[in-house]
């Protein structure tokens, strides 16, 4: 088996997604998959800049890397990409003011952002939260608007959790739908890719990190 400083030759950052790959969650806030914590450690101690990226929409960066540093990972909250600040970045750049029906658990992600007068919707896995009454409003609120736009914290159709399954997709007729939750290329800049012209290899550990990124992006930054 190559050596380790074999195997890293060329490559300088790591990609890694976090639920599956470094931890399960659950009851109790989960537990490390066996020998994660030592490989970070290991990635950490290398001269590697090591990222992460999650599609987590129903807790916030802070309470995230706050259970992952309690299972004894070092891993800081600038460090992760996560759907709900990169949406918070593209509501500041267009200037729009959302309305949220989102999670508790993410809301003070938001807490920066004009959430008066809405002009889009911003939906992710509210949990509980998805009631008639709340669905609702925000499909009235897109009705109102004159060019309506919908963002979706996450992808998938449904979501696994300790207490079973919950629904969270969602679909607006004639809405422009934005989908922050393709992290995956803003972690791999984050990463530190080169603006003159020469490519970076990020290895990108995760099947949810490798669908985030074209399979361009997932081996280099250009």
């Amino acid at each position: 088996m190559a050596a380790w400083g074999e195997r890293l030759a060329g490559v300088r950052g790591v990609l890694l997604d976090i639920s599956g790959v470094l931890y399960d969650g659950g009851e109790g806030g989960g537990a490390p998959i066996a020998g994660s914590v030592e490989a970070l450690a290991r990635l950490k101690r290398s001269q590697l800049k090591v990222r992460f990226c999650t599609n987590e929409s129903q807790k916030s960066r802070g309470d995230l890397v706050g259970t992952l540093r309690r299972l004894g990972f070092d891993i800081s909250e600038g460090e992760v990409t996560a759907p709900a600040p990169a949406t918070c970045l593209i509501l500041k750049e267009r200037g729009l003011r959302p309305h949220l029906l989102i999670h508790d658990g993410v809301r003070s992600e938001f807490d920066q952002i004009d959430t008066s007068n809405p002009n889009c919707v911003v939906i992710g896995d509210a949990g509980e939260g998805f009631s008639y009454q709340n669905m609702n409003k925000a499909f009235q609120v897109l009705m109102e608007l004159e060019n309506p736009v919908l963002f979706s914290l996450g992808k998938g159709m449904q979501a696994s959790h300790c207490c079973g399954f919950s629904r969270c997709g969602a679909r607006a007729p004639d809405a422009q739908a934005q989908r922050p939750w393709l992290t995956g290329p803003a972690a791999l800049r984050h990463v530190g890719s080169s603006r003159t012209g020469a490519r970076t290899r990020v290895p990108c550990i995760g099947r949810r990190t490798l669908n985030h990124c074209t399979t361009r992006e997932a081996l280099t930054v250009s």
